[in-house]
């Protein structure tokens, strides 16, 4: 081999290889092709709403194709193992929701570990739930309404929509904190719940605020807080259940963008601002707040300590209160 020919080949395999060892290096132009979207749940649920909200900004800022692929089953974990085990090349991503970090705590053998398996990219929205109570329960406060509880443990009843969800385990921790006991009704889905709440038969619940707003406003029910940290723009004058008494209370129902585990810094990187761009736009923030969620954003490194914590919080809680997934 000629001198010049050795060492042009020797420069070539050089690059090869240091690609090859390094994808971000390979990712500069990224995307190049459509991205997968998955939703763990049925298309018109809040996640997939958020996701398809997000989704056709995404097209628009990455210009190329966002699809939303919706994989429902087994409370997400049938969409979190696709992303788990999807190459981590950025062109498949996951809107994991507040149940993401929940089944933990339920399930001892998932098939991924939800913090290992995973690159944490940019929380997208929050959504509050609200503790409401039908107009016969005469408390007017959270204070009130813990003070009935003391008087009456094991009489109060209050339903969600299954064993694990967002609006069981906000009756847990209020539960816990309040040092009160309140009687689980668990349903097969979250209308059956306000039915019957709306009717009398259930005494209180937890159910999502925007689900929420219409009886409350028509005084069918009487919402005495949010279970978010701050309170929401829906209703503002409403408090929070912390600033009410519980000062550790929080429960939320987020929505956030994962993949899986070994992608590439800059592609991480790259989602996240373009995230966190579109969610200043005020035309997405209104969108959001129609649908009763706000906007979140922040770095992968927030969204990952965020992840943490609902999983550690949610374990302790589920094994204290000994609750199991029948």
């Amino acid at each position: 081999m000629k001198p010049m020919t050795y060492h042009l080949t020797l420069i070539m395999l050089t690059v090869y290889l240091g690609c090859a060892a390094n994808p971000a290096s390979a990712q500069t132009g990224y995307p190049t092709r459509p991205i997968r979207l998955l939703v763990g749940f049925a298309p018109g649920g809040g996640t997939d709403i958020v996701a398809r909200i997000l989704g056709h900004k995404l097209v628009d800022a990455l210009r190329q194709q966002v699809v939303v692929d919706n994989r429902p089953g087994a409370s997400q974990i049938i969409a979190s193992e696709l992303a788990a085990t999807a190459a981590p090349d950025g062109y498949t991503i996951f809107m994991a929701s507040a149940g993401f970090t929940i089944n933990p705590a339920f399930y001892q053998k998932l098939p991924f570990d939800p913090i290992r398996d995973f690159s944490a990219i940019t929380m997208v929205a929050s959504a509050p739930n609200v503790l409401v109570i039908h107009p016969s329960i005469p408390a007017r406060s959270v204070k009130d309404l813990v003070a009935l509880a003391r008087t009456k443990p094991g009489q109060l009843t209050y339903g969600s929509a299954g064993v694990g969800a967002p609006s069981h385990l906000s009756g847990v921790l209020f539960g816990a904190l309040g040092q009160v006991e309140i009687v689980h009704v668990p349903y097969k889905g979250s209308g059956q719940v306000m039915i019957d709440l709306l009717s009398g038969q259930l005494q209180l619940s937890f159910p999502a605020l925007s689900g929420a707003i219409p009886h409350i406003k028509t005084g069918k029910l009487i919402a005495l807080g949010v279970t978010t940290r701050k309170r929401s723009a829906l209703l503002p004058a409403l408090p929070t259940i912390a600033e009410s008494g519980m000062a550790a209370y929080e429960a939320s129902s987020w929505f956030g963008v994962i993949g899986p585990a070994g992608m590439p810094k800059q592609v991480v990187l790259k989602l996240s601002e373009v995230i966190n761009r579109i969610l200043k736009d005020p035309d997405v923030r209104e969108t959001l707040a129609r649908q009763g969620a706000d906007a979140v954003g922040g770095s992968p490194e927030d969204f990952a300590a965020t992840i943490s914590a609902e999983i550690a919080k949610w374990k302790k809680l589920v094994a204290s209160a000994r609750i199991k997934v029948e």
